[in-house]
């Protein structure tokens, strides 16, 4: 009977083996980059969404381990061109939007963030300018 211990780390090393291969297996169906697009379509809950997390819920901005930009009071808005662009390309450590969001939800959110957190900008986004923007950049 001194081959029960022996027997008994066989089977825990083929069980343990066995479990991770399954594990492998069901971790090549879990994606942890998040959605492929979002749902929403109102520009505030977009900003909820997807902005707030870095930019904070006021649009303050925020410093820490990253440098957040602050979008309240932002005079580089009032260029319907550089929100449109940034959304859609990312910039600096922002990621490219465009492949998650459709033209109508780029408007949306960057309609909102221009007129709400003490920007007054009154001209609108059309899905038509963010489709151009989208085609020629």
């Amino acid at each position: 009977m001194k081959s029960a211990p022996f027997v008994g780390l066989v089977w825990t090393v083929v069980l343990g083996a066995l479990g991770a291969a399954r594990l492998q297996a069901d971790n090549a169906t879990i994606s942890m980059s998040g959605p492929t697009t979002f749902k929403q379509t109102d520009g505030a809950a977009l900003f909820q969404a997807i902005c707030q997390g870095c930019h904070m819920p006021n649009a303050r901005g925020a410093v820490g381990a990253g440098s957040y930009p602050a979008l309240a009071h932002d005079e580089r808005l009032a260029a319907t061109g550089y929100p449109v662009i940034t959304v859609l390309k990312g910039r600096k450590a922002m990621p490219p939007l465009a492949s998650y969001l459709s033209d109508a939800q780029v408007a949306a959110v960057v309609n909102y963030v221009r007129t709400h957190f003490d920007n007054a900008y009154p001209d609108v986004v059309s899905q038509e300018m963010v489709a151009n923007a989208r085609r020629s950049h």
